[in-house]
């Protein structure tokens, strides 16, 4: 199951992905398929994970391998000309390589590092040297490809971590998650966020499940519960845990407070619950990649991208049983 993290800025997103993938890989039963991958350009999932700034910074990033990326996820498509022609929302097709969360490839080979216990992937930083010459939405476009051709199942996780506020709906890649949990402190501004994530995810089927963060007493419950009504899920308090753990002390997931511990057990259920529509996945991602196409990628590359989409395929695990697909 692909699972977002989003909220307004400061509002606890990345610990509460870095909490929930910890939990994952704690409580779930041993061999379970878990990646997570930072697409924030504010990179601070692996050290909320545990690793120091020094070695956070070293992580290689899919930002910078985007070609790479790309010549391998590209495979024998004949519909797709060249690494160069793809864009970020270029979708598979029979001959294109898929993902699956856990195996041998050369993208996790070279960009998939364990840190604390989890497999983490990491957009990477927007540099001095893009400013004024790049989008950091170039450099998210790694994630989104990958999210188009992993194809995962019941009980295997990929949990992402997004850029804050709505700015994942520059592209379609608010669409590519099975679960979406959004961050929300009990004040109007956090709020502010949510109101303007399901406008723009409704449209679309995008359900969102609002998880209360640094809740002190009933009464920003009951704030949460006036201003998102049913999307709110479950909420965390202020926890002595995760103050500990940004002052350089973490220590055991189990030692995390019950009423926190319980909350991340309702998100995975949550996730558990949630039912794959691999039909929906790709006539949206082929839908958004249209929409690209027309607005800049057909100008950018110098062909018509319309002629990638693949009509008769359909992401999924029939797909990785076919042998039009190379998945070598």
């Amino acid at each position: 199951m692909k699972i977002a993290f989003v909220g307004k800025g400061g509002s606890g997103k990345t610990t509460l992905a870095a909490l929930f993938a910890r939990h994952l890989a704690a409580h779930a039963p041993a061999g379970t398929p878990l990646l997570a991958i930072d697409a924030d350009i504010n990179q601070h999932l692996a050290v909320a994970l545990g690793a120091d700034e020094d070695e956070a910074i070293t992580l290689p990033a899919l930002g910078d391998h985007l070609a790479e990326i790309k010549e391998y996820l590209r495979g024998t498509n004949p519909r797709i000309s060249s690494a160069a022609a793809m864009v970020k929302t270029t979708p598979p097709g029979r001959g294109s390589r898929l993902l699956r969360v856990v195996e041998a490839n050369p993208i996790y080979d070279t960009l998939v590092r364990e840190i604390g216990g989890i497999r983490l992937a990491v957009t990477g930083p927007f540099t001095t040297e893009d400013l004024g010459v790049a989008c950091y939405h170039s450099k998210v476009g790694a994630v989104e490809l990958i999210l188009n051709h992993l194809v995962d199942g019941c009980g295997e996780y990929a949990v992402v971590d997004m850029t804050a506020g709505a700015d994942s709906f520059a592209s379609g890649l608010f669409t590519r998650f099975d679960a979406t949990f959004l961050v929300c402190e009990p004040t109007q501004r956090s709020v502010g966020v949510y109101r303007q994530y399901v406008g723009y995810a409704a449209d679309f089927g995008v359900r969102v499940h609002v998880v209360g963060n640094k809740v002190e007493d009933a009464s920003d419950v009951e704030f949460l519960r006036e201003h998102v009504g049913d999307d709110l899920l479950t909420w965390l308090g202020r926890s002595g845990y995760v103050k500990a753990a940004e002052r350089g002390t973490p220590r055991p997931i189990d030692t995390l407070e019950p009423a926190n511990r319980a909350a991340l057990e309702t998100m995975r259920d949550a996730v558990d619950a949630a039912t794959k529509d691999w039909v929906t996945y790709t006539r949206q991602a082929v839908h958004f990649h249209l929409r690209n196409a027309a607005a800049w990628a057909n100008d950018r590359t110098g062909e018509d991208l319309a002629a990638q989409v693949d009509p008769d395929f359909v992401l999924g695990p029939e797909a990785l049983r076919s042998p039009l697909l190379q998945q070598a």
